[in-house]
């Protein structure tokens, strides 16, 4: 049996929904409204599309959807505050009508957070790893959860050839520390999720070695997100480009779910559910659906 660290809460409520992470591995579809992201070339810009596609990943199996309007590199086109708020919270909005899957809304601005939160998000997922500390405000006042992200440069900057002493023990100690800054600011310890951030502000060996020894971040206690699909290191380890990435990705996501990640954010949502299920079969968190094989008399009657 693969040893895994306990979960301080494994079971939570947030809003609504409820879910044990000690018991489940959850997978968390991908929607960017953007016309330049990195995955889709900008095919779920348009609203429509994109509120098609938080159903479409809901009813393939996705726990929860997370929905962006800001690309991570700074390679993008600027997006104001503005733009920000006119591309995720219609698609948040629009979503509810159709879905009950749980929405959490990727940004690092207060005030996207705040009006995505109203709209029915329930969790922010913030790539900046709370490095604007009114976003911790904006979480805890509406009693919402939030993922927390190591990245050292502030959004959407340029970190060129990152240097570590030792990758895995400053990503978590940043981790505890924007934790504890959470906690401070009156975010319920039972809310945050957290994310080492496999290739933000990290070279290819950097991530390797994260998914190598997650279970020391996963020591933290806190349910633990991994967000590798289709990312660099995943490309650069493999030598496939993007549209041949799916296979490598599920089996990065795989050692995640070894290593103590319970939340997988994923492209391709049916075929992480497909994952995830098995996962759970193989670390004993869930029975099979079916047991005949070898189990069945070779005479009927």
């Amino acid at each position: 049996m693969v040893y895994l660290p306990p979960l301080r809460h494994p079971r939570v409520t947030w809003g609504g929904w409820s879910t044990d992470f000690s018991a489940r591995v959850l997978t968390m579809g991908i929607v960017n409204r953007t016309p330049d992201s990195f995955y889709d070339g900008g095919a779920t810009y348009a609203l429509e599309r994109a509120v098609g596609a938080v159903v479409a990943a809901a009813e393939a199996g996705a726990d929860w959807v997370d929905v962006g309007g800001v690309p991570f590199s700074p390679d993008a086109l600027d997006v104001s505050e503005a733009e920000e708020l006119d591309r995720v919270v219609p698609v948040v909005e629009g979503a509810q009508a159709w879905t009950d899957v749980v929405l959490s809304v990727d940004t690092s601005r207060p005030e996207v957070a705040r009006q995505a939160l109203v709209a029915g998000a329930l969790v922010v997922n913030d790539t900046s790893g709370l490095r604007d500390p009114e976003l911790a405000d904006v979480v805890a006042a509406a009693g919402a959860a939030v993922v927390i992200t190591h990245s050292l440069a502030p959004p959407r900057t340029h970190l060129r050839r990152p240097r570590y002493d030792d990758v895995v023990d400053e990503v978590k100690a940043y981790l505890a520390d924007r934790v504890q800054a959470a906690c401070d600011r009156g975010v319920a310890e039972d809310r945050i999720v957290v994310d080492p951030g496999h290739d933000l502000n990290k070279n290819t060996l950097h991530s390797l070695e994260l998914t190598r020894r997650l279970p020391e971040i996963a020591d933290l206690g806190l349910p633990l997100l991994a967000a590798v699909s289709n990312k660099d290191f995943v490309g650069e380890s493999t030598g496939r480009s993007k549209p041949a990435r799916l296979v490598p990705s599920v089996a990065a996501a795989a050692a995640c779910v070894l290593g103590g990640a319970r939340v997988l954010r994923m492209h391709d949502v049916a075929a992480s559910v497909a994952a995830a299920r098995m996962l759970e079969a193989v670390l004993g968190l869930r029975e099979p659906t079916g047991l005949r094989h070898n189990l069945e008399d070779d005479e009927p009657g």
